[in-house]
């Protein structure tokens, strides 16, 4: 789509406070544009934009959009709000968001991250080799990158690092020179409706890789191996552990602090390994997202030691097993992991250097809809946990219902996964358990994309 916009247009983004608006707002912010904004409720990411000077109205009221030109809305965002209202009846211009950061990156040498998993971190990781390969890139991420403390920064060169989000298909909106797709899973269901849409939308992204640029796609994923068989444009690399990877991982090491391996490069231009690259993570699919960086970055040619430099310079990215506090011998840990694919890799990756820890997963489903549609592969996820505590499902204003009880939900868990399972009615029942089971070796990790974060870091206040 395209957009006309001068720096005299003043643009009000409806639903301000998300973290993909609000980084879009920052940005735009910075290249000179007036912005501002509205949502129901201020948060961590308002906070940033007032730091900027940015206007935030609480509450989403026709009066909001007085003097504005331009609405951007997020996918969020129903049809009878009353600044979109407003705002058609004023015959104003109305973009998602996905269209306007499609314009606004499109001025700029891009390299976009999508998938269903990892995507955020992946993202930062790029963000991070740059950085320490003097590029200065302006990142637009999806998660607040604890190095700088937001979700988006402006950058002095032309290069732009984007995380792009399938969940409602505007991940097609964006142009791209180069591009990483880390998975396709079966997520945001209740958008593409079954997989095979899902499928077919990648497609298009792997179709849309150009010829001055170049695609990176893991090959340890099954679904998008199929996605490439359809393809005609072949104008990627490979990553992963398989072996007919083009850039191939090996030597995999993991402890409490850190994980090394190996890449060995087999591409037309080049073929060599690449020895003892470190990050400060654990588990196998943050070894995956870190060799989609390392790919994308060899392949423009940042030299070998920025590389290994921004790896190890890595401060990580909010709510990723983010460390809260300790307590005696048990820590404390927030994840937003929230769909099978990833507690499961998670737990893998805590259970395979926390050996001698007893592992307490805090488990907040979100959204109905997603339950209902993941319902066997939840109950098969927490196999490498020792108990579930299954906190009630944040809705996300889902007004369905589910089909089953919950009892019944948490039996299959119980079943499938071979755990122990303790139901949780609210945070003061949570807080009550924590409380009384504070001894022995333990990680409590608090996982979910609602208001498990909090309820979290509250737990501190117990002690």
């Amino acid at each position: 789509m395209k957009i006309d916009l001068g720096k005299n247009e003043l643009i009000h983004f409806v639903g301000i406070g998300g973290i993909g608006m609000s980084g879009l707002a920052l940005i735009m912010n910075g290249l000179g544009y007036k912005v501002q904004g509205s949502d129901i409720t201020y948060n961590r990411n308002t906070e940033r934009l007032n730091e900027k000077k940015i206007k935030v109205f609480l509450n989403h009221k026709k009066e909001n959009i007085k003097k504005i030109t331009v609405l951007v809305i997020s996918s969020a965002i129903k049809k009878n709000n009353p600044e979109l209202v407003e705002a058609i009846r004023k015959n104003l211009p109305v973009y998602t968001r996905g269209d306007m950061l499609g314009h606004i990156v499109s001025f700029m040498r891009n390299v976009v991250v999508t998938g269903s998993h990892g995507k955020t971190t992946t993202t930062s990781l790029v963000s991070s080799i740059f950085t320490a390969g003097k590029l200065d890139p302006t990142i637009i991420n999806g998660g607040v990158l604890n190095s700088f403390g937001n979700s988006a920064k402006l950058g002095k060169s032309n290069w732009c690092v984007t995380e792009s989000d399938e969940s409602d298909g505007s991940f097609l909106k964006i142009p791209f020179t180069y591009s990483i797709a880390t998975n396709l899973d079966s997520e945001h269901l209740d958008f593409y409706k079954n997989l095979n849409n899902l499928k077919k939308s990648f497609l298009k992204f792997v179709e849309k890789i150009p010829s001055v640029g170049k695609g990176f796609i893991c090959n340890d994923d099954q679904n998008l191996k199929k996605v490439l068989k359809k393809s005609k444009n072949r104008n990627f690399y490979t990553y992963g552990r398989n072996k007919n990877s083009n850039f191939q991982i090996m030597n995999i090491n993991q402890t409490t602090n850190f994980s090394s391996f190996d890449i060995k490069i087999n591409i037309p231009s080049k073929k060599k390994i690449i020895k003892g690259i470190k990050i400060p993570m654990i588990g196998i699919h943050n070894i995956q997202n870190a060799t989609a960086a390392v790919s994308l970055a060899f392949t423009i040619g940042l030299p070998e030691k920025y590389i290994k430099l921004g790896l190890h310079n890595f401060k990580g990215v909010e709510r990723r097993f983010s460390h809260l506090f300790n307590h005696n011998n048990i820590s404390f840990y927030d994840d937003y992991a929230h769909h099978p694919t990833e507690i499961s890799s998670v737990l893998t990756g805590v259970k395979n250097v926390y050996k001698n820890k007893k592992i307490i997963c805090v488990f907040q489903p979100h959204r109905i809809s997603r339950v209902i549609n993941l319902k066997k592969e939840f109950s098969k996820c927490f196999k490498m946990a020792d108990i579930i505590l299954l906190c009630p499902i944040y809705t996300a204003n889902e007004k369905l219902r589910l089909n089953f009880t919950y009892d019944s939900f948490a039996k299959l868990i119980i079943k499938n996964s071979n755990v122990k399972l303790i139901l949780v009615d609210d945070e003061i029942q949570l807080r009550k358990f924590i409380k009384q089971n504070a001894f022995g070796e333990k990680i409590y990790i608090g996982m979910g994309a609602g208001s498990i974060s909090n309820w979290m870091k509250n737990l501190k206040n117990i002690f």
